[in-house]
């Protein structure tokens, strides 16, 4: 496996830990937050429906929540004592997916008739769903379990659980994302691996990446199957393409301490992630074929730490969630993708 590191911007300085190359020119982008009125609910993992309809998880204080944008009226479901909701998504037809982090399940939300279903997993070892996403077909959802150390798969008519165990100890699955031949891919948090499942056969194939230290936290798949990942405890960005089996990173702008979280990638193929080791966070754009980083926005919250990101394509932006209890959206391209 070929390892390539690449500095594709002016090196302008130093910081503790190392050095922190700067971007020769930085564009910017427009966020706007909503402030949650739940106080320290710990809003996350925000999914839109639609330009102004967006839902998220209080992952403190143990809630679900709709936002409407446009008139900035908030709306919580809440759910039982200790659920811990960790993630959401929202299917085609509107139903609601949430992670039971403490209560080892995941849950099922219909805003049409407000009732909730609760899918318990098949073995107690898997205590605590993490990521959620669909397939292509919205026929499974896959997800994470970190603790419990498992990968997994939910058929959404049967509502059957099959689990895949971790081949490392302590690896803990934590992103989670399809690539376009199907495949899914998870950040083994844990180690300095990511792991791909088939989704026929849920066979798993792991992958080492370069340096022991490194911790890869969030995932996105461009449309040419490359594996993008955060480099979290080293603070750079990578790449692995399982074509050529090539790994290739980039040093954050913002040093090693950069602690980048949060990624979302556009229909442009270009990659956005969030530095959350400064404060405030920055808001990160790297363009996949250029290789470089182009922009870099400051969270006017703050942002505390921004956890994970969900693209809305018709509307061109980026949904977030801070620490600091705001929910936030960075417009990264014009409406309807960019076309």
């Amino acid at each position: 496996m070929r390892v390539l590191l690449a500095l594709s911007m002016i090196v302008a300085g130093s910081v503790a830990g190392g050095f922190a190359p700067q971007a020769s020119a930085q564009e910017t982008v427009d966020i706007r937050e909503w402030r949650v009125p739940y106080e320290q609910s710990r809003p996350r993992d925000p999914f839109a429906v639609s330009d102004s309809s967006v839902w998220f998880v209080g992952q403190r204080a143990g809630y679900l929540a709709h936002l409407d944008a446009d008139s900035g009226e908030f709306k919580k479901v809440a759910l039982k004592d200790g659920s811990g909701p960790h993630n959401l998504i929202v299917g085609s037809d509107g139903v609601v997916w949430y992670a039971g982090n403490r209560t080892a399940l995941i849950g099922r939300y219909d805003p049409q008739t407000e009732e909730i279903e609760e899918i318990a997993m098949p073995d107690p070892a898997a205590r605590d769903p993490h990521t959620l996403i669909f397939d292509e077909g919205e026929e499974n959802i896959w997800f994470t379990v970190q603790g419990g150390n498992f990968m997994g798969r939910m058929n959404i008519d049967s509502r059957k659980v099959d689990l895949i165990p971790s081949r490392t100890e302590r690896s803990r699955p934590y992103g989670i994302k399809l690539a376009p031949d199907g495949a899914v891919w998870v950040s083994l948090f844990g180690t300095n691996k990511l792991a791909r499942i088939d989704p026929e056969t849920l066979d798993l194939t792991e992958i080492v990446l370069p340096r022991e230290e490194t911790r890869p936290r969030r995932l996105e798949v461009t449309s040419d199957g490359r594996v993008w990942y955060v480099d979290y405890a080293m603070g750079r960005l990578g790449v692995y393409d399982p074509q050529t089996e090539e790994i290739e990173e980039w040093p954050m702008p913002q040093g090693e301490g950069a602690r980048p979280y949060g990624v979302a990638g556009d229909s442009a193929d270009r990659i956005w992630m969030v530095a959350t080791g400064v404060e405030p966070n920055v808001f990160v754009g790297f363009d996949t074929g250029a290789e470089s980083f182009f922009s870099a926005t400051e969270v006017p919250s703050g942002g505390g730490t921004i956890r994970h990101m969900h693209y809305h394509e018709p509307s061109g932006a980026i949904w977030f969630g801070t620490d600091t209890n705001y929910v936030g959206r960075a417009v990264v391209e014009p409406a309807g993708g960019g076309e």
